[in-house]
């Protein structure tokens, strides 16, 4: 068995300068797929990922995009097929979370979540489906939280990630003709700067999982490289939970 099993594949990552996407844009690139990821802030982070693959031996493009904006997102595929003379693998990452009562949050936290959870997804997948050819594959980044909300102020983030898997299973049955899978990845808390393993919340969190730990950005990141990978080609309209239990 190869490798690097994505070799001269070429995938998109949307929200690549942090945290999971980071980590999934370092393993599809150790795997052998050329990198494109979009940010919206954060230059000089975007680009020390990118050159982190470099330094690696890989091949990774730092894209500016706001996934709140339907044109950033589709100029983000046109630029990474223009870049690199195709598209095989997207994987639809980006996302924020705004948590409390829904009474209380803002409406503009709400449609943040909207647009850019679900919406940005949408549009992403609408654009590449023109450059996806047989053995195409998306994998969508949900969350746990789709399935199990353990906590209060969790409603409407939960509400997105729930409607990425049910566009997950009704696309698997649109593509599939087309030789595409798609499938959607469900992690449990992860260790990321935006919810670390030593943060005021992790008490609670592993209070209701299996597992006495967080997981790492690695391992969804290896998740990631499987499915987008010729080995899971029978893998399809999936959500597939990497939570350590959380969901038990």
């Amino acid at each position: 068995m190869t490798t690097r099993p994505l070799e001269a594949k070429t995938a998109l990552v949307t929200g690549g300068s942090r945290g999971v996407g980071a980590g999934i844009v370092a393993r599809l690139a150790a795997d052998g797929a050329r990198v494109a990821f979009t940010y919206a802030n954060a230059k000089e982070r975007a680009e020390g990922v990118a050159d982190g693959v470099t330094a690696a031996g890989g091949t990774a493009l730092a894209i500016h995009a706001d996934s709140r904006c339907e044109q950033d997102v589709e100029s983000a595929v046109a630029r990474t097929v223009e870049q690199f003379g195709g598209l095989d693998i997207l994987v639809n990452n980006a996302a924020v979370g705004s948590f409390g009562p829904i009474t209380e949050l803002a409406m503009a936290d709400i449609d943040a979540m909207l647009t850019i959870n679900v919406r940005s997804a949408v549009v992403a997948i609408r654009e590449s489906l023109a450059h996806l050819g047989d053995g195409g594959r998306i994998v969508n980044i949900g969350s746990i939280n789709a399935d199990r909300t353990p906590f209060p102020g969790q409603s409407v983030y939960a509400l997105t990630k729930g409607a990425l898997a049910s566009l997950t299973r009704g696309l698997a049955r649109e593509l599939a003709p087309r030789g595409i899978t798609i499938n959607n990845i469900q992690p449990g808390p992860s260790d990321t700067d935006a919810n670390p393993a030593d943060g005021p919340l992790a008490g609670h969190m592993l209070e209701v999982m299996a597992s006495d730990r967080f997981g790492t950005t690695a391992e969804i990141g290896a998740l990631v490289s499987y499915l987008a990978g010729p080995e899971a080609a029978f893998i399809n309209g999936a959500s597939l939970d990497i939570d350590g239990g959380f969901a038990a």
